[in-house]
């Protein structure tokens, strides 16, 4: 009995004819959806990128540098009452609390992402907020423009079709925008190539 081949994957396989999004109306062309985006399990992801906010301090570093501040103040207001300044140490207490306050408040905006996903028939965004509410666009690939608008010091992206217009990406730096821009337009040339 011999082997049959392996199935191509989704990249290798041309992309089908998809249907005619001239016949389509205008107002098709983008919607909107809440909750998780509504997928065909039978269409190939073509294009797929999750983008979150940066963070330089992992989890692990943000332990080591509380408990080095803790550490520390803790020394230091030790100091204080022996030397007879005793009201100070409540102070040394305030300030490692009000860092881990704000670290906090940094880590719980890095929960905040979009997935961008092209397939055969749409390109879909679902942006998470920082609360966990889920929003999601859909467009069609045929009519959808991607601009990017670059300045001296920062830049902007957003996706266009008939009228409305999608920033992507505010969160992250202006050469991680400007590399994900590229990433697009390329995997929607790819896709228009075989339409």
């Amino acid at each position: 009995m011999s082997a049959s081949p392996e199935p191509p994957t989704p990249r290798d396989t041309p992309l089908p004819r998809p249907h005619d999004p001239a016949a389509e109306s205008p107002a098709a062309a983008a919607e909107t959806f809440n909750g998780a985006a509504p997928e065909s399990a039978d269409e190939p992801v073509l294009f797929d990128a999750l983008l979150t906010p940066y963070r330089s301090l992992p989890p692990r570093g943000f332990v080591a540098i509380m408990l080095g501040l803790a550490a520390l103040s803790v020394l230091c207001g030790t100091i204080c009452i022996v030397v007879g300044a005793w009201p100070v140490f409540g102070f040394f207490g305030l300030d490692v609390a009000l860092v881990y306050v704000a670290f906090r408040a940094s880590y719980r905006s890095a929960r905040q992402r979009e997935c961008v996903r092209l397939t055969e028939r749409s390109l879909t965004v679902e942006r998470v907020s920082v609360r966990g509410e889920r929003r999601g666009w859909r467009f069609e690939p045929f009519w959808l423009r991607v601009q990017f608008d670059e300045t001296e010091d920062s830049n902007r992206l957003t996706l266009g079709s008939h009228g409305r217009s999608l920033q992507l990406g505010s969160f992250l730096a202006p050469v991680e925008r400007r590399r994900f821009a590229t990433q697009l337009k390329a995997a929607l040339a790819r896709w228009r190539a075989f339409v």
